[in-house]
């Protein structure tokens, strides 16, 4: 497989520079996308007291709202092809501060589920996708450092939130705390101003005297952009295709790509697992008669494993050795969870449960920067925004129902073993599918770049053959007029 798939981008990335400031603001943008739900749950209890509901009730504001954050991922590639990630951004900001400060008015359940959950979730949709996507405009060979860095927004602002809303509630109660939060979710949209569009400047290489490199030499000295080392996709979108208005931003052929189905299927197994874990850490913990103060530690403890991992697993996935052949280090994070949770039920006593949480907070962390990366170097740069549109809408049911699944198997056995090896199972299996399928796309690639590369030596053969016909007969014919003189 080539080390990343950079068709058709039609210029270098510059891979620094501004770009640092782009991820700066998506860092904070993915900090407050995946953590702001989680940060909600600080004001669950005084706000089904209030509703007089029960917890099942109250614990849909952050499943609806998750849910809707991923299913707003093809609306929200839409509108970034259409317009560009920045104002999108920065009107995702806007839609969760709206949503906070409508919230803080409610007066049922069903208006949080509509404020909190709906619009909040679509305005976190519209801050996730476009900062990974702009990521991949600006950086190509340090991506996977990249993006491993704005992942890590995700921990660290959780860990800032948790606090600062801890001391919102006791200081102004929850609807206080709604609307302060409705203030400092506005960051989003000073995130969203940082990224402004990459200076797209087409630069060649020098030519190193292959076809392709001719062709890319004499394109440019002529003043037109060419296609990428890569061949373009057979299966890609074109006017004829693809009339409808909706297929010329969101690229539906990707249901014909092989990495991308091989990535959909393995990540839609993988998140019934994924988040249930995390979600019972606690509760699992005071089950084995931890205490409260204690059980809570060990959630410190898997964040400050997942915060120092992820930008570290960004330097792993950037080197020469692992960056050809990411997609093994992604399928052994994926596996690594697995392992994780079917061990997790070995861990006896408090000391082994706190082993639990860094080994769970490495392996958590490890998925989390790759992910996207994963993605984004199956399809490229220039598809990503689709495909991770097209994902996200698909993965929003296993992460809307994983931790119910979850919650149902402790209801109906009493005991949490058997959750955390079913986790195990819904992340090993996936894991070990990947593992298999991509090694099977790495022979099928590197059969067709090889394919692809005889097809055009022996295209530049004929040409070559072609041109001395031509310059022969010519030749001949001025010889002949010569002659004849």
């Amino acid at each position: 497989m080539p080390p990343a798939a950079v068709t058709n981008l039609g210029y270098t990335p510059p891979d620094g520079g501004w770009g640092w400031a782009v991820v700066f603001g998506a860092f904070i943008s993915i900090g407050f996308s995946y953590a702001f739900p989680k940060s909600l749950t600080i004001y669950f209890k005084e706000i089904q007291e209030y509703f007089s509901v029960s917890y099942s009730e109250i614990a849909w504001v952050s499943s609806v709202m998750l849910a809707s954050m991923y299913a707003g991922g093809p609306v929200s590639s839409m509108l970034v092809n259409r317009y560009g990630s920045r104002p999108v951004v920065m009107v995702g900001g806007l839609m969760v501060s709206i949503a906070m400060v409508l919230a803080s008015l409610g007066t049922t359940i069903i208006h949080l589920y509509l404020c909190v959950g709906v619009i909040g979730g679509f305005g976190l949709a519209f801050n996730l996708q476009p900062a990974l996507t702009i990521i991949g405009t600006y950086f190509q060979v340090k991506r996977p450092l990249a993006i491993g860095l704005a992942m890590t927004g995700s921990p660290v602002v959780l860990s800032t939130l948790a606090p600062l809303n801890q001391f919102f509630f006791d200081s102004f109660g929850w609807r206080g705390s709604f609307l302060v939060l409705g203030a400092i979710v506005l960051n989003c949209c000073v995130a969203g101003a940082l990224m402004r569009p990459v200076n797209k400047r087409v630069q060649v290489k020098p030519s190193d005297g292959s076809p392709r490199c001719e062709v890319a030499r004499e394109a440019a000295a002529a003043g037109v952009s060419t296609p990428s080392a890569d061949p373009p996709p057979e299966d890609g979108p074109t006017e004829s295709k693809c009339p409808s208005y909706i297929y010329r931003y969101i690229d539906l052929s990707l249901f014909r790509h092989r990495g991308f189905l091989i990535y959909l299927v393995g990540s839609v197994v993988m998140f019934f697992g994924f988040f249930a874990p995390v979600v019972f850490l606690a509760p699992y913990a005071k089950h084995q008669g931890t205490d409260e103060y204690s059980a809570a530690l060990l959630l410190s403890i898997f964040a400050l494993a997942d915060m120092f991992i992820r930008p570290v697993t960004g330097i792993i996935g950037s080197s020469k050795w692992v960056r050809p052949r990411i997609q093994y280090f992604f399928s052994f994070a994926v596996s690594y969870n697995g392992v994780c949770q079917l061990l997790c039920p070995l861990a006896s006593g408090y000391e082994g449960l706190v082993v639990y949480a860094v080994f769970y907070g490495l392996a958590f962390g490890i998925l989390s920067a790759l992910l996207f990366e994963a993605l984004m170097d199956l399809v490229g740069a220039h598809r990503f925004s689709s495909a991770v549109g097209l994902v996200t809408i698909i993965e929003c049911g296993p992460v809307l129902l994983g931790p119910p699944i979850s919650g149902a198997l402790v209801d109906a056995f009493g005991d949490y073993r058997y959750m955390y090896y079913v986790c195990g199972m819904f992340l090993l299996a996936p894991g070990v599918f990947l593992f298999i399928m991509h090694y099977y796309n790495y022979k099928k690639l590197d059969e067709e770049q090889r394919q692809s590369l005889s097809l055009e030596i022996r295209a530049s053969e004929e040409a070559l053959k072609l041109r001395i016909n031509q310059e022969v007969e010519t030749m001949k014919c001025k010889y002949e007029l010569e002659a004849a003189d």
